[in-house]
């Protein structure tokens, strides 16, 4: 409909509206939509600038997170957005990815998309609405796109694929490797984006489904596609403006064939060397030789129409170069089996795997697959130390994440160092989504973990030998993960009718080919996926042969990795942080954290570790090294087990009265030592005679009154209760009068002291349930 120069149009996916919107935002740009699906909206403009003296596409995509769309301020020091997060960066390549092979090969004006979420409603994810908002963008402006581009999501939940899942069911699937048994979330995270004619990319995380599904799934994608394709063409058609006409760039067939008679076999030559860097100079210098010779410079002092000349022709030679160049090496590839290398379109590079090479490391693995090597090291943290993300979606915080880094000289290269770059952003999501699956949850494996990968050597593949080395870093690492995980790149050569699918596509292979399909997964399944198609398009028979090929590959990688290593390592490096964990009953946090923390900060410093706590009494000790940590464990435990006749402690003396000794025996818990009992076998008239205040003495319990609250002790080497049983301590007692004297321990369950006497303070505060105490022996709150 149209009303007051808006119009809007809207097609029903999966039982839900998704409209778009055009007139009403943005009108100075060259093309605009707001696509809504629910409460989520999003501003999708394109803009064409002006025209740029480059050989290449020059587009750019920006997605610029506002987070007022979900109600938030931003949370940085300014209060103000900064550069894009790792979702909008995410969002913005995936936009990218489709639409590019799609643009004409001489567009050369300045293209810039950008897609701003305007309202988040947690249910309908934006990614999708900007990828359908940038096309419909493009198709209504005067931009030349072809053909629009749909895409939507895939879910696996309950054993069943869901179209769009909600942003809930797919928060629920980020838990790690125990998602599936806990249910409710969905198995797989699959985005699909194509024409009505065919897939263009795909970008997937999964918990190990099997290849049939996948195609099943990508299948069940294409369909709603092409519902929101017809949706942007007929949008189009009511608002669309004229097309941009531009000049197209062609390559002269009397150049091209004038440097194929000249170079053709020195080029043909050239291309075939193997060394990647051995290559590149060879087939650089008959570049070099070609220009020479069908486009030399201008002579000094030449005309303008001289120099515009020269400049032309080199231009015309170099593109005939290029073309020549890509036909020699596809034509090998396709019509002749092989490729640049050599290798056959099944055959993997060479692979060579160490693990442990990095000594102080918590874990580490050094993958190399040809010539390009990945340095994937893992460094495990406390919980504390997770990410926490500010974002527009629902997850507020990360225990496992993968950083992704490409030096420059990684290519033999000199370039700058610094920022992060998309491409790093995006390999390094992708090997993380890979692995997530098998990273055992923080209730399994209480650590946060940070795996970096750091690409020392290039020829492609280098996202796939990242995902193969934080699998093998992890296990050295001793993490706990459920299965190891490899990955391969696939890649395609299209002849008309005839294709190639070849396994572990090379650099060169990846720049002159017609897609870069990246799989990765266990011996049981895909764990992720994703592919970029620079033709129209690939058909469901090139997936299900790339998939079936990079199976067969992914479990060669595999054996080969686990004749390094198998599992997980039993123990952690020395230098990994320990991390233990015991629950103790909620009604007990209080005697465990102390009046204002003195407690379990006293016992952090005693031993060296951090100690966190939660509201459900799972208690996390964070140790240095294993020692100080099962001392802590013990330590804690016997702070907060009943007191029984017959246990036996090493106490602390912490008070002297003319009766006896108080003796710590647990941070809160002490017990009386009576003063005939302080040295055995003789009468002393002080206590101070025997004891001082911070002597350690070895005492074991002989008497325990709940209701009184009182503990009496006797010295462990005391002859009267050497050798008795629980029983016959009963009738030992501890030599403290029935009642009066202040013959027990001292305090109230949180903190409150009984009176010398014994006789219970009528002031004491209330226990965490409220009452006033327990049968269990009352715990002093602070010393005299």
């Amino acid at each position: 409909m149209s009303s007051d120069a808006v119009t809007r149009v809207s097609v029903e996916i999966s039982g839900d509206e998704i409209s778009f919107e055009t007139g009403r935002m943005a009108k100075q740009a060259s093309g605009a939509v707001v696509v809504r699906q629910g409460d989520t909206m999003v501003l999708a403009t394109a803009v064409a600038g002006s025209l740029r003296d480059v050989d290449f596409l020059p587009l750019t995509v920006d997605v610029e997170e506002r987070m007022y769309a979900a109600g938030k301020i931003p949370g940085s020091f300014f209060k103000r957005e900064g550069r894009p997060g790792e979702k909008g960066t995410l969002t913005a390549r995936m936009i990218d990815r489709p639409i590019r092979p799609l643009f004409p090969k001489d567009w050369r004006y300045d293209t810039q998309l950008v897609a701003i979420p305007l309202s988040i409603d947690h249910v309908h994810p934006y990614d999708i609405l900007a990828m359908n908002g940038a096309s419909a963008a493009l198709m209504i402006s005067d931009i030349p796109l072809p053909t629009p581009v749909g895409a939507v999501r895939i879910g696996k939940i309950d054993g069943n694929f869901v179209v769009n899942p909600s942003e809930e069911d797919l928060a629920a699937s980020s838990g790690g490797a125990d998602a599936e048994d806990e249910g409710g979330g969905s198995d797989l995270d699959l985005i699909v984006a194509g024409t009505e004619e065919a897939i263009l990319m795909v970008e997937a995380g999964a918990n190990e489904i099997p290849e049939a599904e996948i195609l099943d799934a990508l299948d069940i994608a294409h369909a709603e596609i092409k519902k929101l394709c017809a949706l942007q063409r007929d949008l189009a058609a009511k608002v669309g403006k004229e097309k941009k006409v531009f000049e197209t760039i062609q390559v002269d067939p009397q150049v091209l064939e004038a440097v194929r008679s000249s170079h053709g076999a020195a080029l043909d030559a050239a291309t075939q060397v193997e060394d990647k860097l051995e290559r590149q100079d060879t087939t650089k210098a008959v570049e070099q030789e070609i220009l020479e010779q069908h486009a030399p410079a201008a002579p000094d002092g030449a005309s303008e129409s001289e120099l515009t000349h020269a400049k032309e022709r080199r231009a015309a030679v170099q593109l005939a170069f290029d073309k020549l160049e890509k036909s020699i090496i596809r034509e090998r590839i396709a019509v002749d089996k092989k490729r640049p290398d050599g290798r056959s379109e099944n055959e993997i590079r060479d692979i060579t795997i160490e693990v442990g090479v990095t000594p102080r490391t918590h874990g580490s693995a050094l993958f190399t697959r040809g010539q390009t090597q990945a340095l994937s090291v893992v460094a495990m943290g406390t919980l504390k130390e997770e990410m926490r993300i500010d974002t527009l979606g629902l997850e507020t915080k990360k225990y496992y994440w993968h950083h992704y880094n490409f030096p420059p000289f990684s290519v033999g290269e000199a370039g700058r160092m610094g920022g992060v770059k998309r491409r790093d952003i995006g390999h390094g999501a992708l090997a993380e989504r890979a692995l997530a699956p098998m990273v055992p949850s923080i209730d399994e494996f209480p650590y946060s973990i940070r795996v970096v990968s750091d690409i020392l050597e290039s020829n492609g593949s280098s996202s796939m030998a990242s995902v193969c080395g934080s699998s093998l870093s992890l296990m050295d690492a001793g993490v706990p993960i459920k299965r190891p995980v490899a990955g391969i790149a696939m890649g395609l050569i299209k002849e008309g009718e005839d294709y190639i699918v070849l396994t572990d596509i090379a650099g060169v292979e990846d720049h002159l080919g017609d897609m870069d399909f990246k799989v990765a997964g266990t011996e049981r399944g895909i764990t992720a996926l994703q592919m970029d198609i620079k033709i129209t398009g690939v058909t469901f028979d090139i997936l299900r042969d790339a998939l079936s090929q990079a199976k067969e590959a992914r479990t060669f990688i595999l054996a080969k990795m686990a004749d390094v290593i198998k599992s997980p390592r039993e123990q952690l490096s020395q230098f990994a942080p320990r991390i233990q964990t015991i629950q103790i009953d909620p009604s007990q946090i209080g005697l465990l954290i102390g009046k204002g923390g003195e407690t379990i900060r006293g016992l952090s410093d005693e031993f060296e570790s951090q100690i966190d706590v939660n509201d459900d009494g799972q208690v996390l000790i964070y140790s240095a090294n294993g020692e100080l940590g099962d001392a802590l464990v013990e330590h804690v435990r016997m702070m907060m087990k009943e007191v029984e006749v017959g246990d036996e402690y090493a106490g602390k003396v912490v008070k002297k009265t003319t009766f006896g000794a108080f003796i710590e025996l647990a941070k809160g818990t002490d017990g009386l030592l009576h003063i005939s009992n302080v040295a055995p076998g003789r009468r002393i008239d002080s206590v101070e005679d025997v004891l001082n205040k911070g002597d350690e003495v070895n005492v074991r319990v002989v008497e325990v009154d709940r209701e009184r609250g009182r503990i009496g002790l006797r010295l462990t080497d005391d002859p009267d209760i050497a050798g008795k049983s629980v029983e016959e301590l009963a009738g030992v007692g501890s030599g403290a009068r029935p009642s009066g004297g202040g013959g027990g321990g001292r305090g109230g369950r949180d903190g409150a002291r009984s009176s010398s006497n014994g006789r219970e303070r009528s002031d004491r505060p209330r226990g965490r349930d409220g009452e006033r105490g327990s049968g269990r022996p009352r715990h002093r709150r602070e010393r005299d």
